[in-house]
């Protein structure tokens, strides 16, 4: 069995081209159970547990089985370690053989950012040029890479709470090439942005609707339970919503927190990453989109089997 480390997970893996297999895996023979979610109680702050499996169905050649193991400890930042860590396992899908483990925090971060490019790639306005990126984590300069992969963006600016941690990463950034720039004025910024993404652990709306100018997108990747809140109820209302899996709508903040207190009704969310795949909207260039993703499991093995097949071939 080979370990696969987060440099190989990098050398093989590139946008567009995970986005792609993540769209083949919407749309093809792939099973993913309900994840299991377990809260370890902490004494600041309590974790959490994830356990996320999923296989290919019998229609998909060169079958797989896999399930990613997940712990998420918000307290993490202050020890200098990721909030969210895990590692998932590759089996055989004919024999059930483990194949591989995978460092599963780099491939979490490659996967959930091609999520949010393959649904901007259908909700957002294909001449989006303007981006604001919200957070400064381990998930933001994945975001940036992705998205930039899909749409003609000429500005990234680059907004966190803590304002050094925005500067050194937008320099970063600016040295592989990419148009970033931190800001300060984040309402200034997201009135002039086609395309918003935030990835953080906030617990109160940080975007607000009113903001949203016509035809924006709003990319919510963080907020991964009911306490958290990345945009308010008014930006959801304003916005056509589509989530990655039905699971968004209980889990998770933002779209689950709104459904939950009526600020929106369960019609207010349109689809899915199936359904945006499958049978793709026309796209109404000033109507307002929001997409919330909380993580799925097929997205996991999609690119385990993209980094596995493309070591394979470097062999």
């Amino acid at each position: 069995m080979r370990v696969v480390t987060s440099a190989e997970i990098d050398r093989v893996l590139t946008f567009p081209a995970l986005i792609d297999a993540l769209a083949e895996a919407f749309r093809g023979d792939m099973v993913a159970p309900p994840r299991h979610h377990h809260e370890i109680e902490r004494p600041r702050a309590p974790g959490t547990l994830l356990l996320m499996p999923s296989w290919t169905g019998p229609a998909m050649r060169d079958g797989f089985v896999g399930v990613k193991v997940v712990s998420v400890f918000p307290e993490n930042g202050a020890k200098g370690l990721p909030s969210v860590m895990g590692s998932y396992l590759l089996m055989d899908g004919e024999t059930g053989e483990p194949v591989s483990v995978l460092d599963g925090t780099r491939l979490t971060v490659w996967r959930t950012a091609a999520a949010s490019a393959l649904a901007a790639r259908h909700l957002a306005r294909e001449d989006a040029s303007r981006m604001v990126m919200i957070g400064s984590g381990a998930l933001a300069p994945f975001l940036i890479r992705a998205h930039l992969s899909q749409r003609p963006i000429r500005e990234v600016a680059l907004w966190n709470h803590n304002g050094r941690k925005a500067e050194s990463l937008a320099a970063s950034l600016r040295a592989e090439g990419l148009p970033v720039t931190a800001v300060t004025d984040l309402e200034d910024a997201v009135r002039g942005a086609d395309l918003v993404s935030c990835a953080t652990l906030s617990t109160a709306p940080i975007v607000k609707g009113a903001w949203l100018k016509a035809g924006a997108h709003l990319d919510l990747v963080g907020a991964f339970n009911l306490k958290m809140r990345e945009a308010d109820d008014e930006a959801l209302r304003r916005a056509q919503v589509y989530i990655d899996t039905p699971a968004a709508r209980s889990e998770g903040g933002d779209v689950a927190v709104s459904l939950q207190s009526g600020a929106i009704p369960e019609s207010h969310v349109l689809g899915t990453l199936t359904d945006l795949c499958q049978a793709p909207p026309r796209r109404d260039p000033e109507a307002i989109t929001a997409f919330k993703s909380v993580g799925a499991a097929l997205e996991d093995l999609a690119a385990a089997m993209l980094v596995w097949r493309s070591l394979a071939k470097a062999l």
